[in-house]
């Protein structure tokens, strides 16, 4: 036996306008410029639900009836549904049709898909804790298996993840940590006795999340036989092949004219093909197969970049500025019970805007500039700064404690280079 568990993760998140220093004090309105451009969420969220959700909900709805073995699951972060609800309840409703199938899962995650557990873990319960809440008001659903932003992991999360009733995580299958071993297995994490690890299998899923359209990679063109060959060698050496990737996957990132929307529909009939193959969702993954080893992730692993590590959102001085100022503000935000200020400052937690920060690759021009809506690194680290700071002036504005104080090297920046 051999089963496929396959999650899509649907994010988009609120982005910064461009906060400039003469906002300060003056707008407090952070997240959306009114424009056309890809600083206005609405219009950007309408393009890529257009090109991807809707399309591919359709598909997805029409493989359900047609193969009952088929199922998935959905990774939500909170702001992506929050904006639906507002903007574009029939886009919400599509996926609330796949969900009401019964045979598709949601994970547990951040509700503003933050990296909160590496800085505050009370403030990382809360936001799951308000995740799960919403999953259980728009989905009648109560997720079982938490997926940590951008995938990230490591042995002390999933530590917390047992001692919080969870019976599941999931993590890169990351060669340097598994060595030998492979993904396509269920494990136990270190130090756990009851919860298990899912690795994704990062070489699989990449083939259609990243290498799909490229006519210059080996693999091209990518069919549903091909493909499903290559799942079809781990019979034998493996209990599931677990594909985790974006949803923006089909149609924004692979373009319907590289044929993704077809490849998606043919997979389900290719790979029922084999007597021994199915799906499952990763709750019955964990419930079906028994962990066959022990994983040690001491060191915080990610989805992201050939580092697999935290430095696309911490590897540089500004991102480290930015994310030092955002924490401190925790207790001072908490105390002012200013619900919007509150609201506020969990939004900046979003780990794109930091990720829009990162320099690493940026003479390059890499997948940093995607959906990225800053010219540099440095404009959005500027406009996120303008913001904090006039987040800093409404906390003491409205603290009665008066602890938030405003030094001199915080004043705000301006767009100057």
């Amino acid at each position: 036996m051999l089963s496929l568990c396959i999650y899509f993760h649907v994010h988009h998140p609120y982005r910064i306008k461009r906060y400039r220093v003469f906002d300060v004090g003056a707008d407090h309105s952070y997240f959306n410029d009114g424009s056309s451009t890809d600083l206005n969420n609405a219009r950007v969220l309408e393009k890529v639900a257009m090109k991807s959700y809707i399309p591919a909900n359709k598909l997805l709805l029409h493989l359900l009836f047609k193969h009952p073995e088929f199922r998935f699951a959905f990774s939500f972060s909170g702001v992506l549904l929050s904006q639906l609800e507002e903007k574009f309840p029939d886009v919400l409703q599509s996926f609330k049709d796949l969900v009401n199938t019964g045979r598709v899962e949601l994970l547990s995650d951040t509700y503003y898909h933050s990296l909160a557990f590496f800085h505050s873990v009370p403030e990382f319960e809360r936001q799951v804790r308000q995740h799960r809440w919403l999953l259980e008001r728009l989905f009648k659903q109560t997720p079982t298996v938490l997926r940590n932003t951008e995938l990230s992991y490591n042995n002390a999360l999933a530590k917390w993840a047992e001692n919080n009733g969870f019976m599941g995580i999931m993590a890169e299958g990351w060669d340097p940590v598994l060595g030998w071993r492979s993904p396509n297995f269920v494990y136990k994490p270190k130090g756990c006795k009851e919860i298990r690890l899912l690795l994704k299998n990062y070489r699989l899923s990449d083939d259609i999340a990243f290498r799909f359209g490229q006519q210059s990679w080996a693999g091209w063109p990518l069919t549903a036989p091909k493909y499903v060959s290559w799942v079809n060698a781990h019979h034998g050496n493996g209990q599931t092949v677990n594909l985790f990737m974006d949803y923006e996957t089909f149609g924004e990132h692979q373009w319907e004219d590289t044929g993704i929307f077809h490849f998606l529909a043919e997979l389900p009939r290719e790979f029922l093909k084999h007597p021994q193959n199915t799906f499952k969702t990763p709750t019955e993954t964990i419930c079906d197969y028994e962990p066959v080893g022990e994983i040690d992730m001491p060191q915080t692993v990610t989805w992201t970049d050939t580092e697999r590590d935290l430095s696309a959102w911490t590897g540089n001085g500004i991102q480290q500025a930015a994310l030092h100022e955002l924490y401190a503000l925790e207790q001072p935000v908490l105390a002012t019970k200013d619900l919007k200020i509150i609201e506020d400052w969990r939004r900046l937690q979003t780990s794109d805007h930091f990720y829009y920060m990162c320099t690493k690759y940026f003479a390059d021009g890499d997948v940093h500039k995607y959906f990225n809506p800053y010219d540099t690194p440095y404009d959005a680290y500027i406009a996120f700064m303008n913001v904090l700071y006039d987040l800093k002036l409404r906390v003491q504005n409205a603290s009665s404690i008066g602890n938030v104080e405003v030094s001199a090297h915080e004043a705000p920046v301006s767009f100057v280079h």
